[in-house]
């Protein structure tokens, strides 16, 4: 099973995508701020991060930016997640390290493709479980 670390400092918004995430056949481990999704990047070695933006203490930049260039994290795949939408937020988040960049509120077969396109699956849309509840 596919391990994702999802960094969001709101639990309402963790606890959805988390849903979505584990009703599509993944391990979702949720941290509530930057250093803490840095810490358990280094320890976990999740196959992918869904970082948000704005959090308290380290943002989402700053925390890309340690997990894209640290020599245990480098190689996993950051995806931004934001209500940010300028284009200068999104080329910000890449020069950080950032591979994919969400707008929220995120349509649940958007994260889905973004996640699976990032770890090299290719299913139909039509198989993918985007039911909430």
């Amino acid at each position: 099973m596919r391990r994702i670390l999802l960094v969001e400092d709101s639990r309402t918004q963790a606890y959805v995508t988390s849903k979505v995430l584990e009703r599509n056949g993944y391990e979702v481990i949720v941290a509530e701020n930057g250093e803490d999704g840095v810490a358990l990047a280094k320890n976990h070695a999740p196959d992918l991060v869904i970082m948000d933006v704005v959090m308290p203490g380290a943002g989402g930049y700053r925390a890309t930016r340690e997990i894209a260039s640290h020599k245990k994290t480098e190689r996993i795949p950051v995806v931004m997640m934001s209500a940010k939408d300028q284009i200068t937020d999104k080329i910000w988040a890449l020069r950080q390290g950032a591979m994919g960049y969400l707008v929220k509120p995120v349509k649940e077969n958007e994260l889905l493709a973004t996640v699976n396109n990032l770890l090299g699956f290719t299913e139909p849309e039509s198989e993918l479980r985007m039911d909430f509840f």
